[in-house]
């Protein structure tokens, strides 16, 4: 084989390696997983779902709100709201509604507290013009402001500022997690580590990852943080784990408060009535 041919070769090669190994559940809809710090037990794996906003659209479902009254699994929340993909929405306090943070949507306030926590994901613009979805870094920006120009916010722990640095202080301390993203594009991620990681190695993981991870939020950690996914005849539940053996649990948790991506429209491919 010729020279320029065998190193042409190699580099698509290495190229195709370095490509994130990302499958569409249904378009707008995509799961990747990738290799997170070594030495964890468990898989090892950082799972993503990556979510269009322009074809999904994300919704605040709580526990506390009128007609839902018990807490769930995230795979079950997604079944009840007819959701693509779940996430946690945020750690919450011992009577298992309230959130920590500032939660609420148009129509339902779960904690009006504005806490000392510096990130806040808003969505369900009250204007045309502002983009669906936001991460807003209280350093940077002005928190009452973004309050006025959507109609829901979770309010949680900043991992990544707007300026890209990891903000977690070091620590031995590990558990599972699930955070939220947004990247260059303004895409929502999804990410769930069942390992258990310190989360500022995690975070440090996430950066390198051909993700363009601009900001992240933290919204639970050990056995309560879940995602589930689903699109055609794939789906995906990550539960975590109870200790630091990274197994997970058998099932999903209940928990009051969750961020599920519903498709705007008809799903693909259904039919025409």
């Amino acid at each position: 084989m010729p020279l320029v041919v065998l190193l042409a070769a190699l580099l698509s090669a290495r190229e195709a390696a370095l490509e994130p190994a990302w499958r569409t559940l249904e378009p707008g809809l995509e799961l990747g997983f990738f290799d997170g710090p070594p030495g964890a037990a468990g898989d090892g794996k950082i799972a993503v779902v990556r979510v269009d906003p322009a074809l999904f659209e994300l919704r605040l479902l709580n526990a506390s709100a009128p007609g839902e009254g018990v807490p769930l699994s995230a795979r079950d929340w997604a079944a009840r709201a007819g959701a693509s993909a779940v996430i946690n929405a945020s750690m919450y306090q011992e009577d298992y509604r309230t959130s920590v943070s500032l939660m609420r949507t148009r129509h339902h306030v779960n904690q009006a507290r504005i806490s000392r926590d510096r990130a806040a994901l808003v969505f369900d613009p009250v204007a045309r013009t502002a983009p669906p979805v936001r991460m807003v870094d209280r350093d940077c920006e002005d928190l009452e402001s973004a309050l006025r120009t959507y109609g829901t916010v979770v309010q949680s722990i900043r991992m990544v500022s707007c300026s890209r640095r990891n903000v977690w202080a070091p620590s031995l301390r590990r558990s599972s997690v699930a955070a939220v993203g947004v990247d260059g594009r303004g895409r929502v991620l999804f990410l769930h580590a069942r390992s258990a990681w310190p989360v500022h190695d995690l975070i440090e993981a996430l950066l390198e990852l051909p993700l363009d991870l601009r900001q992240a939020m933290y919204v639970e950690g050990g056995p309560e943080a879940q995602l589930y996914a689903r699109g055609g005849d794939q789906e995906v539940e990550r539960l975590g784990a109870a200790s630091t053996a990274g197994g997970g649990s058998a099932s999903g948790w209940p928990v009051p408060n969750v961020i599920a991506a519903v498709r705007r429209g008809p799903a693909p491919g259904a039919a025409a009535k």
